[in-house]
């Protein structure tokens, strides 16, 4: 379609971009059941402009990204299945002396929880819980389901498995399961403390918060039912997924051992993801003899969000080739002030606009964004990588609409007849938020700037 963008011209391509870019975005936050055909049709105008090479396609998506998206959440829809994390959440509440400390278990168990699995699946799986203990207490569970809900959500952030925005950043930061630990890239002198740690101590901060605001919680529980397990495999799996990405990631890049010579595929962690999955769905159709159970998982594979990212991997390969990003870029440095003034605006805009917009196309608009604002003023990307992940992230919490945890909370809780305000959920959600994002932004700007 190359013929198409020289008759445009590169001025008016770029403003047409530009346009087509915003009507993109508006629709999807208008829309939002249609956001993934909206991204795949933007990206096919994108493609039909010239603004993308038809053969750049397949390269312009990230399908490392992809794989470990599916792969993973069809693990976790095993996992579920079995029952193993019910089971886990009846041993925490059946140490918690009264509601306050079921509470804050929870809130714990799914932030644990959530640091590997994705968190809307967190969100299904624990707030059950929380509702039953609810109905026996004859109380609401509103409160809780809220809290499980920020806490899954806070702690996305944690591990490079542990949300989509996470998987993105380790896609565009070329960063493996341990780099969320510690991380060394080129050119630093000195290991640095990646967003695991930072993300624990925000969520200790949040935590302190919930201690206060349960204070007067304190009614006694005790669980009736104990769930049973009866299968181990898909725990198996998961932890073999979370130990095989850090085994993975000391492979390097390319070994050589005498005349062999093996290149590690850039899609190394996705393909893992995804062959452990079929492992799960091998053992159940001729172990335990339930081939349904294919049909179920493959269910549970959000494939709305794999299509959204796919859509909007190429509109941004397409922004980007027409030099968009760059002019956004631009925008960014006329604030001036420096790097710390650059960091603390990325930060606090990516909370204010995560607030009303689902964070994973946020975050992969961002990316390319930040990067290219890092190269403009000669620094290495990592604090803005750093600042656009927990902020995009953790600001997700500050309104119901903000996260798709929060949206699958408030659905369970209207499907059990409990009707949430936007008040009611904030006076929860702000101090808890807010808490949490104070202390990362203070954190990553010490360890990263």
């Amino acid at each position: 379609m190359q013929f198409v963008a020289n008759w445009i011209g590169s001025e008016r391509l770029l403003i047409i971009a530009i346009i087509l870019f915003a009507f993109t975005y508006i629709g999807m936050i208008v829309f939002q059941k249609l956001r993934p055909y909206i991204a795949l049709g933007s990206a096919v105008i994108f493609v039909l402009l010239g603004a993308l090479p038809i053969n750049s396609v397949p390269g312009a998506v990230d399908w490392n990204v992809i794989f470990m998206i599916a792969g993973t959440m069809g693990t976790v829809a095993l996992f579920i299945e079995s029952k193993m994390p019910a089971k886990l959440a009846d041993m925490l509440i059946d140490k918690s002396p009264n509601l306050k400390w079921a509470v804050i278990w929870l809130s714990i168990f799914a932030g644990v929880v959530s640091a590997f699995i994705d968190n809307v699946a967190t969100v299904l799986m624990i707030a059950p819980v929380a509702i039953n203990i609810a109905k026996k207490l004859k109380i609401s569970p509103v409160p809780s389901v809220i809290v499980i809900s920020i806490a899954s959500n806070l702690q996305g952030a944690a591990t490079l498995v542990g949300d989509t925005t996470s998987i993105l950043l380790g896609g565009a930061a070329k960063m493996n399961f341990l780099d969320f630990f510690f991380f060394k890239p080129n050119g630093y002198a000195h290991m640095g403390v990646g967003m695991f740690w930072i993300v624990q101590i925000s969520f200790l901060a949040a935590t302190a918060i919930l201690f206060f605001i349960f204070r007067k919680s304190k009614q006694a529980i005790q669980l009736e039912e104990k769930t049973v397990v009866n299968d181990l495999m898909p725990t198996f799996l998961l932890l073999f997924t979370v130990g095989s990405l850090i085994a993975v990631s000391f492979i390097p890049k390319t070994l050589q051992i005498g005349t062999f010579s093996f290149t590690k595929p850039a899609a190394i962690n996705g393909i893992l993801c995804v062959l452990i999955y079929l492992v799960g769905i091998v053992h159940y159709a001729f172990v335990k003899k339930d081939k349904s159970v294919l049909l179920r998982s493959l269910k549970e594979i959000d494939y709305r969000t794999l299509l959204l990212l796919a859509g909007l991997f190429v509109v941004i390969a397409g922004l980007t080739n027409v030099g968009v990003l760059d002019k956004i870029k631009d925008i960014f440095q006329t604030f001036g002030g420096g790097v710390f003034v650059i960091y603390s605006i990325l930060v606090w805009f990516s909370v204010l606009v995560s607030a009303f917009v689902d964070n994973i196309p946020y975050v992969a608009t961002m990316l390319p964004v930040v990067t290219a604002l890092a190269e403009g003023m000669g620094v290495t990307p990592y604090l803005f990588y750093f600042g656009l992940l927990s902020g995009a992230t953790l600001g997700g919490n500050l309104t119901p609409i903000g996260a798709s945890a929060n949206i699958a909370g408030l659905g369970i809780l209207r499907k059990e007849g409990h009707s949430v305000k936007t008040s009611t959920f904030m006076k929860l959600s702000v101090p808890y938020t807010l808490s949490a994002v104070a202390v990362g932004y203070v954190l990553v700007w010490i360890f990263w700037r």
